[in-house]
């Protein structure tokens, strides 16, 4: 069995915290991301904050049109109706990336700590695919977690009984 995907999205600090405590299960984007269920998602917050703080789980892929992904996804996407609208304005089509066991790191690792393991290293604009025998993997596999987050914890749990 081969080891699952992981790639690496530039966020703002309030999306991410809506991640990690599990009110935002999807990420949208303008486009679709050709990430496998199951993947890794690594999520890196633009600055201030500057660093890698934790993952998700792909857990599904939306195609639709924003009138229909907002219906669905509103309530979990992190944004209110106008913001969501205009971000999607002029688009037939929108994309939404299922979010699932979120995991904050216990350390989050800095943008300096990114460019030294892995030369050259931007924070992608879109999303940019993490080699899986890369230094920038194995750094972020190597920051040890935290608890995990309130989602993570119940569902754990669930599984236990």
């Amino acid at each position: 069995m081969s080891a699952p995907q992981n790639f690496l999205i530039s966020l703002e600090a309030r999306h991410a915290d809506r991640i990690f405590d599990g009110t935002k299960t999807v990420e949208l984007r303008r486009r679709a991301m050709h990430v496998a269920i199951g993947a890794n998602v690594w999520i890196y917050v633009k600055m201030p904050v500057g660093s890698v703080l934790g993952c998700a789980k792909v857990t599904a892929l939306h195609t639709l049109s924003p009138r229909t992904l907002w219906s669905r996804f509103g309530a979990v996407s992190g944004l209110q109706r106008q913001e969501f609208f205009a971000y999607f304005e002029g688009l037939s089509k929108a994309f939404a990336l299922g979010l699932g066991e979120p995991m904050r790191l216990a350390s989050p690792i800095a943008l300096d700590r990114l460019r030294e393991v892995s030369n050259g290293f931007h924070p992608p604009q879109f999303f940019a695919n993490v080699a899986s025998d890369g230094p920038l993997l194995q750094a972020m596999n190597r920051a040890r977690y935290s608890e995990p987050s309130a989602p993570a914890r119940r569902a754990r749990v669930a599984e236990m009984v």
